[in-house]
C-alpha cells in the first residue's frame, strides 16, 4: 500500500501542496484582467464586522487593515514579523517587497487601533510571522495566501458584498482614497512600492468617472483682463 504523506499535525497532505505539483500548469486566471473596481469604505467595514469575534476573525481584520490602510501586497502582509511594526512612528517595515526592494510605509491611528485585538492574541502564540496559523501543531507559522484569500472571499460573501473582494482590491482602495485626500502622486508611489509613476497611475483608474466629470465641470473660468473681450466688434 502506498505510504501516505503527513503534515506536522499528522494529517494527510493534499497532492496539491507537494513541491512541483503545479509545475507546467497554467494558472486558471492566466490572461484575465480585472478592472480596478475597489470596494467602498462601507463594504470594507461590513466585511470586517462580518469576520466575527474570535481569533480567526481578529486575524482576518488585521489582514484587511494592513492591506487597506498600509496598501501592502498580500505577500508583503503575510511576510510581516511582529518586529516589523513600529506604532510609535506609525510605520510598517516591508523587508522584501516586489523586486526585493525594502521600504517603510505609514499606517494611520485608526488602523493601529483595529490591529490591537489581533496583537494581543498573537502574543500568546509561538514566535513567527505576524499573521500566522492559529490552530494545531503548525501554530505560529506563516498563514498561506490561498487560505487567507479563501477566508476573505467567504467573509465578503457572508457580508453581502456583491463584487470581487480580493486582497489587491484593498490595495487599490488605499491608493484611490489617498488620491481623494490630496496626497501627492509621488508619495502614493513610494507607499505602494512602485518602481515608476506609470504603475501608480493605473491604480488610480478606480476613481469613478462621475467624480472626474464633476471635478472638471466645477473648474473656475479662466482669468482674463476686464477689457479683453472674446468677441470682436
Amino acid at each position: 500500500m502506498e505510504s501516505l504523506l503527513l503534515d506536522a499535525a499528522g494529517h494527510r497532505r493534499s497532492p496539491a501542496t507537494m513541491p512541483g505539483y503545479h509545475q507546467g500548469r497554467a494558472p486558471r486566471n492566466k490572461g484575465l484582467r480585472y478592472p480596478a473596481d475597489p470596494p467602498t469604505i462601507d463594504e470594507i467595514v461590513a466585511v470586517m464586522r462580518a469576520a466575527g469575534v474570535g481569533p480567526d476573525g481578529a486575524r482576518l481584520r488585521a489582514l484587511i487593515v494592513v492591506l487597506w490602510r498600509a496598501g501592502l501586497r498580500i505577500s508583503e502582509a503575510l511576510d510581516l514579523a511582529e518586529s516589523d511594526l513600529d506604532r510609535s512612528r506609525g510605520a510598517v517595515l516591508v523587508r522584501r517587497g516586489k523586486g526585493g526592494r525594502r521600504r517603510e510605509v505609514g499606517m494611520d491611528h485608526w488602523a493601529w487601533d483595529q490591529l490591537q485585538q489581533w496583537l494581543e492574541i498573537r502574543a500568546s502564540l509561538p514566535v513567527g510571522t505576524l499573521l500566522c496559523v492559529i490552530h494545531g501543531a503548525t501554530a505560529g507559522r506563516r498563514w498561506e495566501p490561498s487560505t487567507a484569500r479563501k477566508q476573505l472571499r467567504r467573509t465578503a460573501a457572508f457580508a453581502g458584498v456583491r463584487r470581487r473582494f480580493a486582497p489587491h482590491q484593498l490595495r487599490h482602495a488605499h491608493a484611490v482614497e489617498m488620491a481623494h485626500e490630496g496626497v501627492p502622486l509621488v508619495v502614493i508611489q513610494r507607499q505602494l512600492g512602485h518602481a515608476n509613476l506609470g504603475v501608480t497611475s493605473i491604480y488610480l483608474q478606480g476613481i469613478d468617472s462621475s467624480e472626474i466629470i464633476d471635478t472638471v465641470h466645477s473648474r473656475p473660468a479662466p482669468v482674463i483682463s476686464a477689457t479683453a473681450g472674446l468677441i470682436r466688434g
